[in-house]
């Protein structure tokens, strides 16, 4: 019996025994647990922490990315714009250097049809008008001028002479270099003398080349006009025959 009862008692130490120990493994055990999840939250947080910096990194790239694409295009347009104005300077240079070419014989041809045109005009202020193209011709040589200053002295030139067209004209000089006159120029229209006493005066007939007499109204008529012209007199209509015969309607046809 004593021995029955000391099994028994070692049985049931080695039950209890067994039964602490796996309580105390138990309790070990769900004490690690929390570690192991508190291990797996922090890596799921490194995680998050990871992938929300390469989100806000691939945001930044992305950014970069719009701003250089939108960079690019501006630029593409300034350098085609460029381009452009690249081409227009390579025209306009091709342009100027055949100008340059064919300038010179240009005002040539330009001097000598005015020299012409002065020549078959009415004789009015010829020295000066002669002497304006005496001096273009010796401009044309004249190494210390440019072509566009030459360009520049022809056309002044032309335009004085058109200007002549659209002007009444009044002076003082010598008719046939003989006789002291009072001359009167009606643009082109009409060119007119008379002598200083009134008594003789004329009009040019330029289908003639030469002078007409002027009946005694149309020398008061070129007298008033000599007011008019220095400003002496107010404005009107005078009755004077033309320089230039006027054709009739039948004679144009003809020509035509």
């Amino acid at each position: 019996m004593i021995r029955s009862r000391g099994f028994y008692s070692a049985v049931i130490w080695l039950l209890l025994s067994s039964g602490a120990q796996a309580e105390a493994t138990s309790r070990d055990a769900s004490r690690q647990a929390p570690l192991s999840q508190a291990e797996q939250q922090a890596k799921i947080d490194a995680a998050d922490d990871e992938t929300h910096k390469l989100l806000t990194e691939l945001r930044r790239l992305e950014g970069n990315t719009r701003r250089l694409t939108a960079y690019n295009d501006e630029l593409e347009q300034v350098v085609t714009h460029q381009a452009g104005i690249l081409e227009q300077r390579s025209e306009a240079l091709e342009s100027a250097k055949v100008i340059d070419e064919s300038l010179p014989p240009l005002l040539r041809t330009l001097v000598q049809r005015l020299d012409g045109w002065i020549a078959r005009d009415m004789p009015f202020l010829r020295q000066e008008r002669s002497a304006r193209v005496a001096n273009l011709e010796q401009m044309l040589v004249d190494p210390d001028l440019d072509d566009a200053e030459r360009l520049d002295r022809v056309l002044s030139a032309w335009r004085t002479e058109l200007n002549y067209g659209r002007e009444m004209g009044a002076w003082r000089g010598m008719l046939d270099e003989q006789r002291e006159v009072d001359f009167l120029r009606l643009g082109r229209a009409g060119l007119y003398y008379l002598t200083p006493d009134g008594r003789e005066g004329g009009v040019w007939d330029s289908s003639q080349d030469k002078w007409q007499p002027l009946s005694d109204d149309a020398r008061q008529e070129v007298r008033n006009g000599l007011r008019i012209a220095r400003d002496q007199r107010a404005p009107e209509l005078l009755n004077l025959p033309v320089s230039h015969p006027v054709k009739s309607a039948s004679d144009q046809g003809a020509d035509t």
